[in-house]
C-alpha cells in the first residue's frame, strides 16, 4: 500500500522559515509525482508545488508569491520530498498536505483530483 507521511510543521513568526518533510513508501513504479497543497482555514485545498520522481522536475503554481519563496525537492535515496519555504507570511497559515500519483504531474499539475493518495497533513501557523 503507498503511504505519505508529512510532518516538519509548527509555528514561526512572519518572515521565518520551515522545512516540510514527506516521506512515501509503496509505490510499484519510479514513475510517481508527489505535490504539496496546503488548506487555510475556511478555504479550498490548493496546490502549492510538485515534483517528480523519476526526473526531479518541479512544478509550481502560478501564484508569484510561492514560487518566489517556495522550493520543492526530493531525495531518492531517503525517499523523501521535502517543500522549503521562506520569508513566510500569515496567508501561509495553513494545514499542508502531500499527495501522490502515478506517471508525473506532466497534464496534471495540482489537481488535486488526480493525486490518488494523500498524507495525514501537517500544520503550519505564521504569526505576526
Amino acid at each position: 500500500d503507498v503511504q505519505l507521511q508529512a510532518s516538519g510543521g509548527g509555528l514561526v513568526q512572519v518572515g521565518g522559515s520551515l522545512r516540510l518533510s514527506c516521506v512515501v513508501f509503496g509505490f510499484a513504479e519510479d514513475d510517481y509525482a508527489i505535490a504539496w497543497f496546503r488548506q487555510a482555514p475556511g478555504k479550498e485545498r490548493e496546490g502549492v508545488a510538485a515534483i517528480s520522481r523519476d526526473s526531479g522536475v518541479p512544478y509550481y503554481t502560478p501564484t508569484a508569491p510561492v514560487r518566489d519563496r517556495f522550493t520543492i525537492s526530493i531525495d531518492n535515496a531517503k525517499n523523501t520530498v521535502y517543500l522549503k519555504m521562506s520569508d513566510l507570511k500569515p496567508e501561509g497559515t495553513a494545514v499542508y498536505y502531500c499527495a501522490g500519483r502515478l506517471y508525473g504531474w506532466v497534464g496534471v499539475f495540482l489537481n488535486r483530483r488526480r493525486y490518488d493518495y494523500w498524507g495525514q497533513g501537517t500544520l503550519v501557523t505564521v504569526s505576526s
